[in-house]
């Protein structure tokens, strides 16, 4: 029987509608919550990405200060901005969208971010609290991803779940996410390095699939029943579209006839993603210091 395919959108309408409630309140104190998106450059995804989380700022009754720059700006006129973003107490949380051009240090602007403000959840100060358990922002797609397995009520105590892929945006926290008591999975981590990934894919009654490979993951490699979440979005050359490339993810989407629930991509993850950045844009404005 073929997998049941999981409505990431339908989910996460859910949680945008809450999302717009608590911003209604916050406007009846006289508090728009505002999201400073900050973009260097016109790469095509990233534009589409911005784009798509302005729409969904403004859906939710918040704002969005679109700041953009040329691919060349330099690092300190980046810094300086967050510096003013930061001193700004009418903008709630800042998003410099990733990747940056490779003269700029990533690193170095992402802990410029005021912690208070990280609503990607990137700021080492965020990640500790993340690893320690303790309040804070969680990033995105990982949170996104353990709400989705909770919504769908998929036992997680005690199972097995098997992330593949390492980075610091999915891989590493999303293992961090699903070891928490309130989780409570068994995490394996693949990667490049992984001999034999076949023989880990096969034993994960959850296989998290974000290594940014198109395909990696073939039908074969999943075991009979298990929960299949694709986090890739991979750009793939395709004439017969009109943009001319198609999105798939890391997974082959023949892996559904093993599977017992699997993500499409688009329409799994994705919404999930934005809808957490919503979260915790709101979530800060409750909490900022206004004083």
């Amino acid at each position: 029987m073929p997998a049941i395919v999981i409505d990431g959108k339908a989910v996460s309408l859910k949680i945008r509608e809450e999302v717009k409630q608590r911003a209604a309140a916050l406007g009846e104190r006289g508090i728009a919550p505002c999201l400073a998106v900050v973009l260097l450059g016109e790469n095509p995804a990233s534009l589409s990405y911005v784009t798509a989380k302005e729409k969904a700022l403004t859906e939710a009754g918040m704002k969005s200060r679109d700041i953009r720059l040329s691919a060349g700006a330099a690092e300190t006129e980046l810094l300086s901005l967050i510096a003013e973003l930061n001193a700004d107490k009418t903008v709630h949380g800042i998003l410099v969208q990733l990747p940056l051009p490779a003269h700029i240090n990533t690193d170095r602007i992402i802990s410029a971010i005021d912690p208070a403000k990280d609503v990607d959840g990137f700021h080492p100060v965020s990640v500790g609290n993340m690893v320690l358990g303790r309040p804070g922002f969680l990033p995105c797609t990982p949170h996104g991803v353990v709400f989705l397995l909770k919504e769908l009520k998929i036992p997680l105590s005690g199972a097995h779940a098997v992330v593949v892929g390492r980075s610091n945006i999915v891989g590493v926290p999303l293992a961090n996410l699903l070891v928490r008591r309130d989780v409570n999975a068994t995490v394996t981590i693949c990667h490049t390095g992984t001999r034999d990934l076949s023989r880990h894919t096969l034993e994960a009654d959850i296989l998290i699939a974000a290594a940014g490979s198109p395909a990696l993951i073939k039908p074969e490699m999943v075991k009979p029943g298990a929960v299949v979440i694709d986090v890739g979005v991979n750009r793939v050359p395709d004439s017969a579209k009109e943009k001319g490339y198609r999105l798939c993810g890391d997974v082959d989407p023949a892996a559904a006839e093993n599977a017992g629930y699997i993500t499409p991509v688009p329409g799994g993850v994705g919404p999930m993603t934005i809808a957490m950045l919503l979260q915790n844009v709101v979530q800060a404005a409750e909490v900022y210091n206004y004083e």
